[in-house]
């Protein structure tokens, strides 16, 4: 081959115009032209020379970006809502690109939400059996015991799923309120997962915030800011994705 070739999934994807899955559905739609002629199979491979248009519009390879949010409570983890709700990017005005989020946080949970336009990056951190640690920190209705919270490390059962918990500890309670405040570390990002959890041993979540993605913290950040990741963070996850 004289010239680089890619997927025409992964290449739309880079474009920033769609998720590779949903790359995947407009090529089988039949919504992609390669060269002015309409592509619905997915093995074939473009070249930079090839023109590419999704739904008529030419694609262009934006330069990929990288940022961390703190995402505030009741704010849905999508690009777009039917229901006219605030979404992530609300919060990113300044940015051009045509970001989305990688993976999501539900809409009653605060914390780190990463976004990008890199496709390839954002699976590589999504993939299951590549999931990085995330720290969460939960104030639920009761006081449990450390055996109760033990369970987590083994593993309860939701719905028919196993959800466990590498690592989880009281951080406080209030006797009086009769709450908790409660540390987990996870390593899965399954629908849910830490009320479901809570929900298993009987407890409610009332808050529920997202501290720590693999290194990442929220240090300098209010709820709605954001910045840009550095070079050497975007590294630090690119290698500890391919690592794990």
């Amino acid at each position: 081959m004289s010239k680089h070739e890619e997927r025409l999934q992964k290449v739309i994807a880079q474009s920033g115009v769609a998720s590779r899955r949903k790359a995947e559905q407009l090529i089988s739609n039949g919504n992609v032209k390669v060269n002015n002629q309409t592509v619905t199979e997915m093995g074939i491979k473009v070249t930079p020379d090839d023109k590419v248009e999704v739904d008529g519009v030419p694609i262009e390879k934006e330069a990929f970006v990288y940022y961390l949010l703190y995402k505030p409570r009741g704010v849905i983890s999508s690009v777009k809502d039917d229901k006219d709700r605030k979404v992530v990017t609300d919060y990113l005005p300044e940015v051009s690109e045509r970001v989305f989020p990688i993976g999501r946080l539900d809409y009653d949970t605060s914390g780190i939400l990463l976004l990008t336009n890199d496709g390839e990056f954002a699976n590589q951190l999504m993939h299951p059996s590549k999931e990085v640690n995330k720290v969460y920190v939960a104030k639920v209705k009761g006081i449990p015991h450390k055996k109760e919270l033990s369970k987590f490390r083994k593993g309860v059962v939701s719905d028919g799923e196993k959800l466990t918990a590498d690592h989880v500890q009281i951080l406080s309670s209030d006797k009086e309120k009769k709450t908790s405040i409660i540390e987990l570390t996870l390593h899965e990002g399954k629908n849910r997962q830490v009320r479901r959890m809570f929900e298993a041993i009987g407890l409610q979540v009332l808050k529920l915030k997202r501290e720590q993605y693999a290194f990442l913290t929220l240090h300098g950040l209010k709820a709605g800011e954001y910045r840009a990741l550095t070079p050497k963070e975007v590294n630090q996850l690119r290698n500890m994705s391919t690592k794990l």
